[in-house]
């Protein structure tokens, strides 16, 4: 409050400076007219002067003003000081009181994220013992199937034998499903090519490998009765088979191979061709296995 009051006592004593200048300015302004001299009063010369008191002036105010608002602060920042530091002391205990409950937190955590991992990996162990328990069953069907078709491969062959059927050469089916259907694809589709019944080799292999059959026996046929589906008396019977007619090639390529193992056996023979067509049995035999021995 000291600088305060100076400042305002300077004020006053520059007032007093302004109001002895303003006398003595007068004074000479009424000699220069008592003398009958010419008064040249230039704008240029006395108003700077006044401007430069007024300039003076607002000055003072403007730094009594900032002195003002600067204690105002400083009065304001004291305080605010002792403020946050009251509060510092106050939440020195309760921030002392936190870190304890985030170490039991953070213990209980680490237990439950530990029992956590002890689940999940009880879970991966039961994952895994269901999928070998599927990888298991899945082996042993597929020895299961391979095992029956080997019986049916057997049961045919019996019923050629009966009936004189002999083999062009016998086929392995020891070697399991998937490279009998790929060996025996290939080459049926070989055989077929350009033929109304391209790319069915795998039908016909499929169905060989399903039912027990020479895969070359069905192919063979289609091409002494139709050459090989084009010319069916039939909507796709290739074989002249029982009158009938199916939907597709798939599905007649199927009941075909059936047939042939459910009434004929295994494969081709003397006596099968005297049932499968008895006015031409002996043509019929001939050209049908000269077409298998072409497989």
């Amino acid at each position: 409050m000291a600088k305060g009051k100076h400042i305002v006592s300077g004020a006053k004593h520059a007032g007093h400076a302004m109001n002895s200048r303003g006398v003595a300015f007068a004074g000479a302004h009424a000699a220069a007219h008592a003398s009958g001299a010419a008064l040249v009063s230039k704008p240029s010369i006395s108003i700077p002067r006044n401007l430069s008191i007024v300039f003076k002036m607002i000055a003072v105010a403007i730094a009594t003003v900032a002195i003002a608002i600067g204690v105002s602060l400083g009065f304001a920042s004291a305080g605010n000081n002792g403020i946050v530091q009251d509060q510092t002391a106050d939440q020195a205990q309760p921030q002392t009181a936190s870190g304890t409950a985030d170490v039991a937190v953070n213990e209980q955590t680490t237990v439950l994220l530990s029992g956590a991992h002890r689940d999940m990996s009880a879970s991966v162990a039961e994952v895994q013992a269901q999928e070998e328990a599927i990888r298991i069953a899945a082996e042993e069907k597929a020895r299961a199937e391979e095992q029956a078709a080997l019986d049916k491969v057997n049961q045919a062959k019996s019923r050629s034998a009966a009936n004189g059927g002999i083999g062009v050469y016998d086929v392995d089916f020891s070697v399991g499903k998937n490279a009998f259907v790929a060996e025996w694809t290939a080459r049926i589709d070989k055989y077929l090519a350009g033929s109304p019944l391209a790319g069915y080799g795998s039908s016909f292999a499929e169905a060989a490998w399903k039912y027990g059959v020479d895969p070359r026996w069905s192919p063979a046929i289609s091409n002494t009765e139709s050459t090989k589906g084009a010319n069916c008396f039939a909507w796709h019977n290739a074989w002249g088979w029982t009158g009938g007619s199916w939907p597709s090639w798939e599905a007649a390529i199927d009941f075909h191979v059936k047939g042939l193992s459910n009434i004929y056996g295994y494969t081709i023979s003397y006596a099968n061709a005297q049932k499968y067509c008895p006015p031409n049995y002996d043509n019929w035999y001939r050209d049908t296995l000269n077409e298998m021995r072409k497989i």
